[in-house]
């Protein structure tokens, strides 16, 4: 017997608006409405709306809590001042990444401060286990997963703020990059964070599931253009940025994923961490690394990257760019062939394509 997909608050408006819904990691969820470029060069020149209410949240309240989480992500956290948002990893004993996570520090309407934690839909039940015994063990917190509870909607693009500010009572303009706040959003208590995946400015809000529809369908209204996870997917790969069980899994760890930033090593204790110190000092491990290709076939998840005919590394990721206009991909490639500049071939159904190894991201969008 099929098990039923999990739905999000803004389900059926996206069935009946034209929505391609698809399985996405147990939810249903609209993969495109128009076209996935369509929905692509919206976000990059104007303002695209995504349902991201599959994304697990995970809230964490009490004295220990800055402890606690400071002693299972990669990243310092325990310092973090209020409205702070941090990435950081969740890792296991062997330093494979067990998920990527977005850390809130946050202060409530009484002035109380709470932390949040953001996962992957396809990660939360494994975090929530291996969150269980770190719990039970831990002092002075309470964790409470409120992902059925709240929506999430992310607008992004060059209009993003202009059109979301009429519907938020705090000025977003002050909100710094990966910070957030505490505001009412349609006149319901809500979260704006200035956070995104698609490498353009933009919010991602937090609130009730009650209100998503109607702030949803006010951002529509104002002229925001509804994206499936197809452009949000080529959105992510041109501004580099890596996704669960692609780029990143527990064979990799985040010194090979090009994500040292997000690991704190000194003076600190977390799953994985002795054996991230001796690898950074051995510096041996394969890297994350962006290619450009020649012709117009995109290198697509598995296919072997080459050098003088043999296989250095695997494409982890690759899409035709809608905004570049030519493929693009990221793998795994051996260091001494990782340097950006590096001409490398990639075996695309038998045919070696030639291509260079390129400094991500591969795009940044313009200085306003």
């Amino acid at each position: 017997m099929a098990i039923a997909l999990l739905e999000t608050p803004l389900h059926e408006w996206h069935a009946s608006h034209g929505g391609r819904m698809v399985d996405f990691a147990g939810w249903s969820m609209p993969v495109q409405y128009s076209s996935i470029v369509a929905e692509h060069t919206a976000t990059r020149t104007a303002a695209g709306l995504f349902d991201i209410s599959h994304m697990g949240r995970l809230r964490f309240d009490g004295s220990g809590a800055a402890a606690f989480l400071d002693s299972v992500v990669t990243r310092r956290v325990a310092d973090q001042q209020l409205g702070q948002v941090r990435y950081a990893l969740a890792t296991n004993d062997q330093a494979g990444i067990l998920d990527d996570v977005l850390v809130y520090r946050l202060a409530d309407a009484g002035g109380g401060a709470y932390w949040l934690m953001v996962v992957n839909a396809s990660n939360r039940l494994k975090i929530l286990a291996w969150l269980a015994p770190r719990l039970a063990a831990a002092k002075e917190v309470a964790m409470l997963d409120v992902t059925d509870d709240w929506a999430m909607i992310a607008v992004q693009g060059p209009r993003a703020i202009e059109l979301l500010q009429p519907l938020v009572e705090a000025p977003i303009g002050p909100i710094k990059y990966y910070h957030a706040t505490e505001t009412r959003i349609a006149g319901h208590g809500g979260i704006v964070s200035r956070t995104g995946y698609t490498g353009e400015d933009g919010c991602e809000l937090m609130l009730g599931a009650r209100a998503a529809l109607g702030v949803w369908q006010a951002l529509v209204d104002a002229g925001a253009t509804p994206a499936g996870l197809g452009a949000r997917d080529t959105l992510r790969l041109e501004a580099g940025m890596p996704l669960y069980g692609h780029e990143l899994n527990e064979s990799i760890d985040p010194l090979q994923a090009g994500l040292g930033f997000a690991v704190d090593l000194d003076g600190r204790v977390f799953p994985g961490r002795d054996i991230l110190v001796e690898r950074k000092a051995k510096q041996d491990f394969p890297i994350r690394v962006g290619l450009r290709l020649e012709g117009k076939r995109a290198a697509r998840e598995g296919y072997a990257i080459l050098a003088a005919g043999q296989k250095i590394g695997e494409v982890t990721s690759g899409t035709f760019s809608p905004t570049l206009e030519r493929p693009i991909s990221m793998g795994y490639v051996e260091r001494a062939s990782a340097a950006v500049d590096t001409p490398v071939d990639v075996d695309i159904r038998g045919a070696a394509t030639p291509a260079r190894v390129v400094k991500l991201p591969f795009y940044r969008r313009p200085k306003s």
